[in-house]
């Protein structure tokens, strides 16, 4: 886990959808139900940060959803960007700059707990948003009814 600062981190949270349910997990350390996700390591940027998260956590290979421009050249590389942007507060002196991608399983949908870091992985239709214990709180909760909604729509 890299902390690029004491106040302030950038993180990747990956929404990833598969049959019109989204993927959570119950996040051991924060007793939180969460997308996948993560902080950005120092020699990363956030679409690796993305992929990397969403392997170690859901056991899985996922395919980010987004536009890429047309502007890479050498010496830049252009990246998805994020569909949402976030600032979240972590504890009284740190906070998170959080990176929403939208993401659909490659090959796999089966999912693996990992358990050092959460007590459960499930998928969640937008009806079990509403059942799962601790409740979700109405921002992750918008955000997984977004992704459910746009990427059933995705071509």
């Amino acid at each position: 886990m890299a902390h690029i600062h004491e106040k302030i981190d950038f993180t990747v949270a990956i929404f990833v959808v598969h049959g019109e349910k989204i993927l959570l997990v119950h996040h051991r350390k924060l007793d939180k139900w969460l997308p996948l996700g993560g902080h950005i390591e120092l020699d990363e940027d956030p679409e690796q940060a993305a992929l990397r998260e969403a392997r170690e956590e859901g056991g899985f290979d996922v395919e980010l959803l987004g536009r890429r421009p047309p502007t890479t050249s050498p010496g830049t590389r252009a990246l998805l960007a994020p569909r949402f942007l976030d600032i979240h507060r972590i504890t009284e002196t740190h906070e998170h700059i959080g990176m929403m991608y939208w993401a659909r399983p490659k090959n796999s949908a089966v999912a693996k707990c990992a358990i050092a870091e959460h007590h459960d992985i499930r998928w969640c239709s937008t009806a079990d948003l509403e059942m799962l214990q601790p409740p979700m709180s109405a921002a992750v909760k918008w955000y997984c009814r977004k992704a459910i909604e746009e990427i059933s729509e995705w071509k």
